[in-house]
Protein backbone atom coordinates (compact mmCIF):
# COMPACT_ATOMS: atom_id res chain seq x y z
CA UNK A 1 0.00 0.00 0.00
CA UNK A 2 2.78 2.57 0.82
CA UNK A 3 4.12 1.81 -2.63
CA UNK A 4 1.21 2.59 -4.02
CA UNK A 5 0.50 5.63 -2.33
CA UNK A 6 4.02 6.67 -3.22
CA UNK A 7 3.65 6.50 -6.61
CA UNK A 8 0.55 8.52 -7.09
CA UNK A 9 1.89 11.14 -4.91
CA UNK A 10 4.92 11.10 -7.04
CA UNK A 11 2.68 11.27 -10.47
CA UNK A 12 0.55 14.23 -8.74
CA UNK A 13 3.79 16.15 -7.94
CA UNK A 14 4.85 15.53 -11.49
CA UNK A 15 1.94 16.70 -13.11
CA UNK A 16 1.97 19.53 -11.16
CA UNK A 17 4.81 20.49 -12.13
CA UNK A 18 4.33 19.85 -15.50
CA UNK A 19 1.32 22.03 -15.16
CA UNK A 20 3.35 24.95 -13.86
CA UNK A 21 6.18 24.78 -16.22
CA UNK A 22 3.30 25.12 -19.13
CA UNK A 23 1.57 28.03 -17.81
CA UNK A 24 5.05 29.80 -16.56
CA UNK A 25 5.83 29.57 -20.76
CA UNK A 26 7.40 32.57 -21.90
CA UNK A 27 6.17 32.02 -25.36
CA UNK A 28 3.76 33.52 -27.93
CA UNK A 29 2.91 32.73 -31.96
CA UNK A 30 3.77 34.41 -34.72
CA UNK A 31 1.91 33.73 -37.76
CA UNK A 32 1.13 35.21 -41.14
CA UNK A 33 -0.36 35.10 -44.57
CA UNK A 34 0.95 33.26 -47.79
CA UNK A 35 3.23 35.70 -49.41
CA UNK A 36 6.49 36.73 -49.25
CA UNK A 37 6.18 40.20 -47.48
CA UNK A 38 4.22 38.97 -44.84
CA UNK A 39 7.40 35.65 -44.39
CA UNK A 40 9.39 38.28 -43.95
CA UNK A 41 7.22 40.56 -41.44
CA UNK A 42 6.99 37.18 -39.12
CA UNK A 43 10.55 36.84 -39.25
CA UNK A 44 10.86 41.18 -38.36
CA UNK A 45 8.54 40.26 -35.20
CA UNK A 46 10.52 37.75 -34.35
CA UNK A 47 13.70 39.36 -34.38
CA UNK A 48 12.35 42.33 -32.29
CA UNK A 49 10.80 40.14 -29.55
CA UNK A 50 13.71 38.28 -29.19
CA UNK A 51 16.25 40.98 -29.39
CA UNK A 52 14.68 42.83 -27.17
CA UNK A 53 12.77 40.71 -24.47
CA UNK A 54 12.72 36.77 -23.22
CA UNK A 55 9.68 35.55 -24.77
CA UNK A 56 10.08 33.05 -26.89
CA UNK A 57 8.61 32.88 -30.21
CA UNK A 58 7.23 30.72 -32.68
CA UNK A 59 6.75 31.01 -36.27
CA UNK A 60 4.28 30.32 -38.41
CA UNK A 61 4.00 32.22 -41.60
CA UNK A 62 2.05 31.18 -44.93
CA UNK A 63 -0.98 30.00 -42.87
CA UNK A 64 -3.26 30.87 -45.80
CA UNK A 65 -5.29 34.00 -47.04
CA UNK A 66 -6.83 36.95 -44.44
CA UNK A 67 -9.42 34.96 -43.49
CA UNK A 68 -7.20 31.86 -42.22
CA UNK A 69 -5.06 33.88 -40.68
CA UNK A 70 -7.31 36.51 -38.86
CA UNK A 71 -9.61 33.90 -37.74
CA UNK A 72 -6.54 31.92 -36.01
CA UNK A 73 -5.76 35.32 -33.90
CA UNK A 74 -9.53 35.37 -32.73
CA UNK A 75 -9.23 32.31 -31.74
CA UNK A 76 -6.07 32.64 -30.09
CA UNK A 77 -3.79 29.97 -31.88
CA UNK A 78 -1.91 33.03 -32.81
CA UNK A 79 -1.02 36.01 -30.65
CA UNK A 80 0.04 38.44 -33.00
CA UNK A 81 0.55 39.09 -37.05
CA UNK A 82 0.56 42.14 -39.27
CA UNK A 83 -2.70 43.32 -41.14
CA UNK A 84 -3.47 46.07 -43.60
CA UNK A 85 -5.60 48.93 -42.96
CA UNK A 86 -7.69 48.82 -46.09
CA UNK A 87 -7.96 44.53 -45.80
CA UNK A 88 -9.20 45.36 -41.96
CA UNK A 89 -11.59 47.86 -42.72
CA UNK A 90 -13.46 46.50 -45.64
CA UNK A 91 -12.51 42.58 -46.42
CA UNK A 92 -12.47 41.73 -42.27
CA UNK A 93 -15.36 44.42 -40.82
CA UNK A 94 -16.81 44.96 -43.85
CA UNK A 95 -17.30 48.87 -43.38
CA UNK A 96 -17.57 52.01 -45.76
CA UNK A 97 -14.65 52.75 -47.70
CA UNK A 98 -12.61 55.40 -46.33
CA UNK A 99 -9.42 56.80 -47.88
CA UNK A 100 -7.89 59.24 -45.08
CA UNK A 101 -4.89 57.10 -44.04
CA UNK A 102 -4.98 58.31 -40.11
CA UNK A 103 -8.80 58.11 -40.36
CA UNK A 104 -8.95 54.53 -41.46
CA UNK A 105 -6.37 53.04 -38.66
CA UNK A 106 -8.05 55.25 -35.72
CA UNK A 107 -11.45 53.20 -37.36
CA UNK A 108 -10.34 49.38 -37.33
CA UNK A 109 -8.32 50.03 -33.84
CA UNK A 110 -11.03 50.93 -32.09
CA UNK A 111 -13.26 48.21 -33.54
CA UNK A 112 -11.38 45.49 -32.92
CA UNK A 113 -10.45 46.39 -29.38
CA UNK A 114 -13.58 46.72 -28.12
CA UNK A 115 -15.98 44.38 -30.46
CA UNK A 116 -12.87 42.07 -30.87
CA UNK A 117 -9.75 42.12 -27.84
CA UNK A 118 -7.46 42.83 -30.41
CA UNK A 119 -4.75 45.83 -30.19
CA UNK A 120 -3.19 47.35 -33.11
CA UNK A 121 -0.01 48.73 -32.66
CA UNK A 122 1.78 51.69 -34.13
CA UNK A 123 2.08 51.37 -38.10
CA UNK A 124 5.21 49.73 -39.73
CA UNK A 125 5.39 53.30 -41.88
CA UNK A 126 4.39 51.47 -45.51
CA UNK A 127 1.79 51.29 -47.76
CA UNK A 128 1.26 48.19 -49.42
CA UNK A 129 -1.89 48.93 -51.69
CA UNK A 130 -3.50 47.18 -54.91
CA UNK A 131 -2.45 47.94 -57.91
CA UNK A 132 -2.55 46.27 -61.49
CA UNK A 133 0.67 46.05 -63.35
CA UNK A 134 1.46 45.45 -66.84
CA UNK A 135 4.59 45.36 -68.88
CA UNK A 136 6.19 48.31 -70.10
CA UNK A 137 5.67 47.75 -73.69
CA UNK A 138 2.26 46.57 -73.57
CA UNK A 139 1.22 49.97 -71.84
CA UNK A 140 3.04 51.96 -73.99
CA UNK A 141 2.01 50.56 -77.03
CA UNK A 142 -1.70 50.78 -76.26
CA UNK A 143 -1.09 54.18 -74.25
CA UNK A 144 -2.43 53.28 -70.85
CA UNK A 145 -1.54 55.08 -67.67
CA UNK A 146 -4.46 54.21 -65.62
CA UNK A 147 -7.47 52.60 -64.57
CA UNK A 148 -9.90 54.65 -66.71
CA UNK A 149 -7.37 54.36 -69.97
CA UNK A 150 -7.20 50.34 -69.30
CA UNK A 151 -11.23 49.51 -69.26
CA UNK A 152 -10.86 50.30 -72.81
CA UNK A 153 -8.99 47.85 -73.33
CA UNK A 154 -10.08 45.42 -71.23
CA UNK A 155 -12.50 43.14 -73.37
CA UNK A 156 -9.61 42.26 -75.33
CA UNK A 157 -6.83 41.35 -72.12
CA UNK A 158 -6.65 38.45 -69.69
CA UNK A 159 -6.16 39.68 -66.00
CA UNK A 160 -4.54 37.21 -63.16
CA UNK A 161 -5.36 37.79 -59.66
CA UNK A 162 -5.31 35.82 -56.35
CA UNK A 163 -7.95 33.79 -55.44
CA UNK A 164 -8.67 35.91 -52.52
CA UNK A 165 -8.48 39.30 -54.77
CA UNK A 166 -10.96 37.73 -56.77
CA UNK A 167 -13.33 37.33 -53.99
CA UNK A 168 -12.65 40.13 -51.69
CA UNK A 169 -15.35 43.15 -51.44
CA UNK A 170 -12.42 44.90 -51.89
CA UNK A 171 -11.11 42.92 -54.97
CA UNK A 172 -11.93 42.49 -58.42
CA UNK A 173 -15.79 42.46 -57.98
CA UNK A 174 -15.55 46.34 -56.59
CA UNK A 175 -12.85 47.54 -58.76
CA UNK A 176 -15.27 45.72 -61.34
CA UNK A 177 -17.98 48.00 -60.91
CA UNK A 178 -16.55 51.26 -59.95
CA UNK A 179 -14.36 51.05 -63.19
CA UNK A 180 -16.97 49.30 -65.49
CA UNK A 181 -14.10 47.13 -66.43
CA UNK A 182 -14.51 43.75 -67.77
CA UNK A 183 -11.74 41.57 -69.24
CA UNK A 184 -11.70 38.81 -71.82
CA UNK A 185 -10.72 36.69 -69.11
CA UNK A 186 -9.65 36.44 -65.54
CA UNK A 187 -7.41 33.95 -64.17
CA UNK A 188 -7.19 32.64 -60.54
CA UNK A 189 -3.27 32.30 -59.29
CA UNK A 190 -0.68 32.38 -56.26
CA UNK A 191 0.55 35.50 -55.81
CA UNK A 192 3.74 35.11 -57.47
CA UNK A 193 2.77 33.32 -60.39
CA UNK A 194 0.85 36.65 -61.09
CA UNK A 195 3.73 38.78 -61.60
CA UNK A 196 5.47 36.00 -63.74
CA UNK A 197 2.62 35.61 -66.15
CA UNK A 198 2.75 38.72 -67.22
CA UNK A 199 6.35 39.16 -67.57
CA UNK A 200 6.14 35.97 -69.90
CA UNK A 201 2.84 37.27 -71.72
CA UNK A 202 0.70 34.59 -70.62
CA UNK A 203 -1.59 37.39 -69.21
CA UNK A 204 -1.72 41.03 -69.68
CA UNK A 205 -2.15 42.25 -66.75
CA UNK A 206 -1.89 41.29 -62.95
CA UNK A 207 -3.47 42.22 -59.60
CA UNK A 208 -0.04 43.76 -57.66
CA UNK A 209 1.10 44.74 -54.50
CA UNK A 210 2.71 48.12 -54.35
CA UNK A 211 5.65 46.96 -52.72
CA UNK A 212 6.34 43.66 -54.60
CA UNK A 213 10.28 43.86 -55.41
CA UNK A 214 8.99 42.36 -59.00
CA UNK A 215 7.90 45.22 -60.46
CA UNK A 216 10.76 46.67 -60.90
CA UNK A 217 12.75 43.51 -61.44
CA UNK A 218 10.52 42.06 -64.03
CA UNK A 219 10.13 45.33 -66.35
CA UNK A 220 6.58 45.63 -65.23
CA UNK A 221 4.73 49.36 -64.92
CA UNK A 222 1.88 49.94 -62.17
CA UNK A 223 -1.35 52.10 -63.20
CA UNK A 224 -2.85 54.83 -61.58
CA UNK A 225 -6.12 54.12 -59.47
CA UNK A 226 -7.41 57.35 -60.97
CA UNK A 227 -10.57 57.07 -58.78
CA UNK A 228 -9.24 56.28 -55.52
CA UNK A 229 -11.05 52.80 -55.58
CA UNK A 230 -8.38 51.29 -53.29
CA UNK A 231 -8.56 52.43 -49.62
CA UNK A 232 -5.16 52.95 -47.90
CA UNK A 233 -3.39 49.59 -46.84
CA UNK A 234 -0.83 50.67 -44.28
CA UNK A 235 0.91 47.71 -42.47
CA UNK A 236 0.19 47.15 -38.29
CA UNK A 237 0.93 44.53 -36.11
CA UNK A 238 -2.28 43.31 -34.39
CA UNK A 239 -2.07 41.28 -30.99
CA UNK A 240 -4.52 39.61 -29.04
CA UNK A 241 -5.36 41.91 -25.59
CA UNK A 242 -4.48 39.03 -23.30
CA UNK A 243 -1.39 38.42 -24.84
CA UNK A 244 -0.45 42.26 -24.11
CA UNK A 245 -1.65 41.87 -20.31
CA UNK A 246 0.87 39.10 -20.00
CA UNK A 247 3.52 40.63 -21.96
CA UNK A 248 3.09 43.63 -21.56
CA UNK A 249 7.26 44.20 -22.75
CA UNK A 250 6.19 43.19 -26.25
CA UNK A 251 4.44 46.47 -27.01
CA UNK A 252 7.66 48.72 -26.66
CA UNK A 253 9.54 45.45 -28.16
CA UNK A 254 7.25 45.09 -31.62
CA UNK A 255 6.91 49.46 -31.61
CA UNK A 256 10.69 49.22 -32.29
CA UNK A 257 9.68 48.83 -36.01
CA UNK A 258 7.22 51.31 -36.15
CA UNK A 259 7.77 53.88 -38.99
CA UNK A 260 11.37 52.59 -39.85
CA UNK A 261 9.54 50.33 -43.25
CA UNK A 262 8.78 52.60 -46.16
CA UNK A 263 7.12 51.14 -49.38
CA UNK A 264 10.88 51.51 -51.02
CA UNK A 265 12.65 49.50 -48.12
CA UNK A 266 9.77 47.02 -48.14
CA UNK A 267 10.14 46.99 -52.06
CA UNK A 268 13.93 45.67 -51.61
CA UNK A 269 13.35 43.05 -49.09
CA UNK A 270 11.07 41.69 -51.14
CA UNK A 271 13.00 41.59 -53.96
CA UNK A 272 15.66 39.75 -51.59
CA UNK A 273 13.69 36.98 -51.75
CA UNK A 274 11.79 36.37 -54.72
CA UNK A 275 14.66 38.03 -57.08
CA UNK A 276 17.73 36.97 -55.34
CA UNK A 277 16.05 34.14 -53.43
CA UNK A 278 17.66 34.56 -50.21
CA UNK A 279 16.04 33.04 -47.12
CA UNK A 280 13.48 35.24 -46.08
CA UNK A 281 14.40 35.03 -41.95
CA UNK A 282 18.29 35.88 -43.10
CA UNK A 283 16.98 38.90 -44.53
CA UNK A 284 15.09 39.89 -41.90
CA UNK A 285 17.60 39.65 -39.21
CA UNK A 286 20.39 41.32 -40.90
CA UNK A 287 18.16 44.92 -41.89
CA UNK A 288 17.52 44.61 -38.39
CA UNK A 289 21.03 44.74 -37.44
CA UNK A 290 22.02 46.75 -40.24
CA UNK A 291 19.38 49.34 -39.13
CA UNK A 292 19.89 49.37 -35.35
CA UNK A 293 17.39 47.77 -34.03
CA UNK A 294 18.67 44.76 -32.65
CA UNK A 295 22.11 43.85 -31.82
Amino acid sequence: MRRIALILLLAITMSTVVGCGFENSERIVIGGKNFTEQELLVYLLEGVIEGKTDVEVETKPYLGGTNVVDKALERGDLDVYVEYTGTALLSILGMEAMNDPDAVYEKVKKVYEEDRNLIWLEPLGFNNTYTLAMKKDKVEELGIQTFSDLKKHAPNLVLAGTQEFLERVDGYKGLKKAYDMNFKDVKGMDPGLTYRAVKDDKVDVNTAFATDGRIAAFKLVTLKDNKNYFPPYYAAPIIRKDTLEKYPQLEDAINSLAGKLNDEVMRQLNAQVDIEKKDAKKVALEWLKSEGIIE
